[in-house]
């Protein structure tokens, strides 16, 4: 199998240039994806092109991931309605240098692999490029018909918004364009790659390579991924899911994965696992005579959750999960890191304890009505221990129990339990 073989099996393949399967056929190719850095961490929907990469380094090529500390200051019009706010020079070295440590992990930049990846940035070659200079050496070779014609100046012209379209977003296809031509001419890059709203900017720089340099380059772009019910892929009702484990939990993003629909899973474990054909087909196999196992959605988790966050963060969101939803233990409770322990726990009712009490020994009614206010009153609270309705840190607790200093996981919190599914969580300050 090739490449192009192994990403059109996956679904990766929305569009393609002629001819670029003929220039596949041999490994030690190059090829480039770009990034603006509107944020300062990727989130999943970056993932796509960035896997694209991977696929194309693992078949003995070179992948180049170009940062565009450049084109971020224009901002992409593609896929977008209206004009986006443009970032200062501060915030958008800020967001590159964040985005470099993520993508340190997702592709293979060892200088000991013939291949390696490269990470380039589009400021370093635009930076010292004069407005005259560009637009008489660049935007000579290309008409304003041939720029009208794109898809993304024809929707925001064609669009609602009264504002149509600056000529700092028209250009932006000239400057992306451009970043082509240099790669090409300096590290012999014939192919970019990137999603489906970027055949626009990826056809100019072809075009570029064609009028300025008589070359041959070629194109190939990823499905933009969109949920069933047609919203944007990746966002959830707290907003994006972030790779950075800051923005978003390594527990949040593993459940991001496990909650998905079986109609989105059997598709997204084609497109962002890296497991061969037979297994896939086997998992699917199994998934269907158990869909109440969620077999493709847990496998598809772990594969996620240990591409980017690691072998020990899934071991950690794994532990926490059972702890929420299975017959988590004490020990489990406390093995856990505290960012995990606050992930799982997040928005369930929360108290405060001073230490002072927890010290001398508080009895677990009072931390039950009183502190926790678990129950409206002292003696619901005594119905409920009779019933064992109550568990402190995952073990149950009688109306004797005394709660001390000693209690607290990673020496900061309780962890009070009503029945299954009801938690309080209690900061002893």
């Amino acid at each position: 199998m090739n490449f192009i073989e192994e990403l059109s099996w996956r679904g990766l393949i929305h569009d393609k240039t002629p001819g670029v399967e003929e220039y596949l056929k041999n490994p030690g190719s190059t090829a480039y994806v770009g990034i603006d850095p509107t944020a300062d961490s990727l989130h999943i929907g970056h993932l796509v092109s960035i896997i694209m990469l991977r696929h194309f380094q693992n078949y003995g090529n070179r992948p180049i991931l170009v940062l565009g500390g450049a084109t971020g200051m224009i901002g992409d019009p593609s896929g977008k309605s209206k004009e986006r706010v443009l970032l200062d020079e501060t915030t958008l070295l800020q967001n590159q240098e964040g985005i470099q440590k993520q993508l340190s992990k997702l592709l293979d930049f060892s200088p000991s692999v013939p291949n390696s990846a490269l990470l380039l940035n589009n400021y370093d070659w635009m930076k010292d490029y004069s407005f005259l200079h560009f637009i008489r050496d660049i935007g000579k070779h290309i008409t304003v018909n041939y720029m009208m014609a794109k898809d993304s100046v024809k929707k925001r012209l064609q669009g609602e918004n009264e504002e149509g379209m600056s000529f700092t977003e028209f250009s932006y296809q000239l400057v992306q364009g451009y970043d082509f031509l240099y790669l090409f001419e300096h590290y012999n890059c014939r192919l970019q790659m990137g999603g489906s709203d970027q055949w626009g900017n990826i056809t100019t720089g072809i075009e570029l390579i064609r009028r300025i340099r008589g070359g041959v380059a070629y194109g190939i772009t990823c499905p933009l991924l969109v949920k069933p019910d047609g919203t944007k892929f990746g966002k959830t009702e707290q907003g994006n899911v972030w790779l950075d484990p800051n923005k978003t939990s390594p527990y949040a993003f593993y459940q991001f994965w496990i909650n998905l629909s079986d109609e989105e899973a059997l598709k997204y474990i084609y497109i962002f696992s890296f497991l061969p054909k037979t297994e896939i087909d086997r998992l699917k196999a199994e998934h269907e005579a158990s869909p109440h196992l969620r077999i493709l959605q847990r496998q598809l988790a772990k594969e996620m959750t240990i591409f980017i966050h690691g072998e020990n963060a899934y071991k950690q969101v794994v532990t926490a999960s059972e702890i929420l939803f299975g017959k988590g233990t004490r020990e489990q409770l406390r093995q856990i890191d505290e960012q995990t322990f606050l992930s799982i726990f997040d928005g369930v009712p929360q108290a405060e304890i001073s230490r002072e009490l927890l010290q001398k020994g508080i009895p677990i009614l009072e931390l039950i009505a009183d502190i926790a206010k678990a129950t409206p009153s002292k003696s619901e609270a005594r119905r409920l221990l009779k019933e064992n309705g109550f568990s402190l840190n995952k073990e149950k607790v009688n109306e004797q129990t005394i709660v001390q200093t000693s209690d607290l996981i990673n020496n900061r919190y309780l962890l009070l339990q009503k029945g299954k599914k009801n938690y309080y969580l209690i900061l002893a300050k």
